[in-house]
């Protein structure tokens, strides 16, 4: 078994030898030693490869352990925490946050702990999809056009640029393209992929 320290700051805060500290006073404490450290000095805003997320998936394997400072530290917003955290749960790694050691899924409650993340994240998820809902319902009052008309053979249109304003906004909420997509979806001719959306999002930018 390996354990795992991730230490994140954004450029705002710059405490990263204080988090560093506080892990390695915890594995002192508990006779845990730290593998290797994941340290990442950026803002929550960056993506999950440039947060070093994807990594820590890469390395950590079941039976593994991650220690952070606190909640906040994994995610840009909390489902995205609350995602982490299932996913990490899912492959059997141990995770405890210093700072809220009734979080930790670790010891004999962890089950019911990832199970009631899972609720929460679920949960997260139906309001996102409202909110999204809620967003269109408004544009269309507005006036704004959405969505090209049913059987329309406009080709040098792209089939999510009329949705343009409207992904360009919940992205920079931070809401799921998996939640966009269930809002969207339903008023093309046929549903785009999550490949597809992925891929027009990255083109924005």
């Amino acid at each position: 078994m390996q354990t795992i320290g991730y230490i994140r700051v954004s450029t705002e805060d710059q405490d990263l030898s204080k988090q560093k500290h506080l892990l390695l006073e915890y594995s002192q404490q508990q006779h845990i030693l730290i593998d290797e450290f994941i340290a990442v000095e950026m803002s929550s805003r960056k993506t999950p490869t440039e947060r070093r997320i994807d990594e820590l998936f890469t390395k950590l394997q079941t039976g593994d352990r991650v220690i952070v400072a606190e909640l906040s530290r994994l995610g840009r917003n909390m489902l995205e925490t609350l995602n982490i955290i299932n996913e990490l749960g899912q492959k059997g790694i141990a995770i405890t946050f210093i700072r809220q050691p009734e979080l930790s899924t670790t010891g004999g409650h962890s089950k019911l702990l990832l199970a009631i993340y899972s609720y929460f994240a679920e949960t997260e998820r139906e309001f996102i999809s409202i909110r999204t809902k809620q967003g269109l319902a408004a544009a269309r009052a507005s006036g704004t056009q959405l969505g090209r008309p049913k059987g329309s053979r406009n080709r040098k249109q792209r089939v999510l640029d009329p949705f343009k304003p409207v992904i360009v906004h919940y992205i920079a909420q931070h809401i799921p393209i998996a939640s966009i997509m269930k809002v969207i979806n339903p008023q093309l001719d046929k549903p785009l992929s999550y490949n597809s959306y992925k891929y027009y999002i990255h083109r924005l930018s």
